[in-house]
C-alpha cells in the first residue's frame, strides 16, 4: 500500500508538540510493515539542510502555487528519515516558511498551509506516484480531503486515493473569515450556512477535513468518544456526531528506544524490570541537584509539563498549600502561563525542603525526572493521547492522572482493580475535574507508597505494559484499508 503522510511538524525536523512525534515515527512503522511511505512536511527556516542532508529535486524543479490572486514559486527538496528508509518531501516556499516559528498569527496564516496542501497535491502529480491513502494531520492539511474529492475530481487522477484525517487536538481548528474560500479556492457552493466548510460564518479547515475524508480518527479511544461530547468537542461535536460510524481512537505510541531506563543515555543510572536498584540513586541524584534530602520514606512526585489551565495546574493552584502538606517532595519542569510559572517559584522559596522547580524546558531534566520520581502527576483537563504517562510507566514512576483521554485508556487505578478482585492496578486516578479530587488520588498514591510490596506490583504492572509504535502501526494500516473500500465502494 502507498501512504502519503502528510503534516506539518515532524521529528527531528521540526516540533512543537505531539504531532512531530507522531509524524517522526509512524511512516517509519508503517513502512516496516510493507507500506511505501512518503513524509511530506513544510521546509521551515529552522530546518538545518546541511544536518539532514536535503537535496534538491531537479525533477520536480519549480512549482507555481496559485494562492488567492498571487502566484508563489515553490521548490522541493527531499531526504530520508533518520533510521528508516522512508522519503520526505519538504515544501519550500521562504514567503511562507521562514517566520522564525513553526505556527504564527499573522493574518496570512491560513494561506500559509493552503499552500502547502496544495504543493503536496502538486508534487504527487509531478512525480506521478498516487497514493492508496492519504494521511492528513490536523487542520493544517484539511483541505487535502476536499482537493481530492472536488477540485481534483474532473481530472480523474486521484480516484481511487483514499484519506484518512488525524485530530490531534479538536480545539485547533483552522478557523479564518469567510475569505479564505477564494484564497483556497474552494467551489462557492461549499460555503453556506452549516455547510461543509462553514462555521459561524468562517471557514474551518478542520471541518472541511471532517466533512470530506473518508475516515476521521484521533489519538485515543477514550477521545475518540469524548470529543463527541460538548464538554470536550470544541463545537466540533455536531459534525463529527454526524461522522460518528467513520470515526476511530488509536492510542499513539512511544519511541522505547528513546524512553527505556534500561539503555536510556540521558539518565546517570540504567535499571530493568529484574533490577530497580538505578531507580533510587537516579532519585538520589536528582535530589541532590535539586537540593531536596532523599529519604526512602518520603515519595518524590515529578512534573514535566507546559503550565496552562488544560494540564490542570489550575487544579494545583486551588490545593496548593495542602499539596505541601502531604509526606511528599516535589520536583517541576516546565514554562508556559506566566501566573503558573510564578507559583512555582513562590512555592520553591516559601517550601523550599518540599518544592523545587526549573522554569523553562530541559530534555535531559525531563528524562531524569521520570526516572528518578516515584510519582508522576498529569492532572489534565483533556488530554487528547498524552507520552509523560506512558514515560512513567516504562520507567516504573507510578502516575496520578486525571481519567480522561489518553490517560483513562493507559492508566488503571490500582483501588478500582483490587475493588474488582485484580492487581493490575499501574496507577491512581480520579473522575471529577476539581482540586479535592486531585488531592484525594495523590493522597492515595503518597499513602501506597509506604506499602513496599504493593508499590513494588504498581511498578511492575507499568513497566510490563507495551504502548509501541508496531501496535499502533497495525491499527492505522487496518484503517487506511477500511478507508480505501469505502472510497472504491462510493460512499
Amino acid at each position: 500500500m502507498k501512504i502519503a503522510f502528510v503534516a506539518s511538524e515532524a521529528v527531528p525536523y521540526s516540533k512543537t508538540g505531539g504531532l512531530a512525534d507522531v509524524a517522526g515515527v509512524l511512516p517509519a512503522a508503517l513502512q516496516k510493515l510493507g507500506c511505501k511511505v512518503k513524509l511530506f512536511i513544510p521546509k521551515y527556516s529552522s530546518i538545518d539542510e546541511s544536518k539532514y542532508g536535503l537535496r534538491y529535486c531537479w525533477n520536480i524543479g519549480e512549482m507555481q502555487i496559485r494562492v488567492g490572486s498571487a502566484v508563489r514559486s515553490v521548490h522541493i527538496h527531499t531526504s530520508t528519515l533518520p533510521g528508516s528508509e522512508v522519503e520526505v518531501y519538504f515544501v519550500d516556499c521562504p514567503y511562507y516558511f521562514f517566520r522564525g516559528q513553526i505556527y504564527t498569527d499573522d493574518p496570512d496564516e491560513d494561506e500559509r498551509f493552503i499552500l502547502f496542501s496544495k504543493a503536496v497535491l502538486q508534487t504527487l502529480l509531478k512525480t506521478k506516484w498516487i497514493p492508496d491513502v492519504i494521511h492528513c494531520n490536523d487542520w493544517q492539511t484539511g483541505l487535502i480531503p476536499l482537493y481530492i474529492k472536488n477540485n481534483f475530481k474532473e481530472e480523474g487522477v486521484f480516484n481511487k486515493t483514499s484519506t484518512l484525517f488525524t485530530i490531534h487536538n479538536v480545539a485547533y481548528q483552522g478557523r479564518f473569515s469567510r475569505s479564505a474560500v477564494y484564497s483556497a479556492g474552494i467551489q462557492k457552493n461549499l460555503f453556506y450556512a452549516g455547510g461543509p466548510v462553514e462555521y459561524f460564518g468562517d471557514v474551518s479547515f478542520m471541518k472541511a477535513a471532517i466533512s470530506f475524508s473518508d475516515i476521521i480518527n484521533t489519538v485515543s479511544k477514550t477521545y475518540a468518544e469524548e470529543i463527541l461530547t460538548p464538554e470536550f468537542g470544541s463545537g466540533m461535536e455536531g459534525i463529527l456526531g454526524d461522522r460518528k460510524t467513520d470515526l476511530f481512537g488509536i492510542l499513539n505510541g512511544v519511541d522505547y528506544e528513546q524512553w527505556d531506563p534500561e539503555n536510556d543515555s540521558l539518565i546517570p543510572y540504567s535499571y530493568s524490570l529484574n533490577d530497580f536498584s538505578g531507580k533510587l540513586k537516579n532519585k538520589e541524584f536528582l535530589c541532590e541537584h535539586f537540593n531536596l534530602a532523599c529519604t526512602g520514606d518520603t515519595p518524590l512526585i515529578g512534573i514535566v509539563s507546559r503550565m496552562a489551565s488544560q494540564k490542570g495546574f489550575d487544579l494545583f493552584a486551588e490545593v496548593a498549600d495542602q499539596l505541601m502538606e502531604l509526606n511528599a517532595q516535589w520536583i517541576v519542569l516546565g514554562s508556559g502561563d506566566e501566573k503558573y510559572e510564578n507559583l512555582f517559584r513562590y512555592l520553591a522559596a516559601f517550601y523550599p525542603d518540599r518544592l523545587s522547580a526549573y522554569i523553562g524546558f530541559n530534555t535531559e531534566l525531563s528524562h531524569l525526572i521520570e526516572a528518578g520520581a516515584d510519582i508522576f502527576l498529569m492532572p489534565s483537563h483533556y488530554e487528547p493521547c498524552g507520552l509523560n504517562q506512558i514515560y512513567s510507566l516504562k520507567y516504573g514512576t507510578v502516575p496520578v492522572v486525571r481519567k480522561t483521554g489518553g490517560l483513562a485508556d493507559t492508566v488503571r487505578d490500582w483501588g478500582e482493580s483490587a475493588a474488582s478482585g485484580n492487581d493490575d492496578g499501574n496507577g491512581f486516578t480520579f473522575t471529577e475535574y476539581s482540586g479535592s479530587s486531585m488531592l484525594e488520588a495523590i493522597n492515595r498514591a503518597v499513602s501506597t507508597f509506604g506499602n513496599k510490596p504493593v508499590w513494588r506490583k504498581l511498578q511492575q504492572n507499568g513497566m510490563k505494559a507495551v504502548f509501541s509504535w508496531d501496535r499502533a502501526a497495525n491499527e492505522y494500516l487496518n484503517l487506511y484499508k477500511i478507508s480505501q473500500q469505502k472510497r472504491q465502494s462510493g460512499l
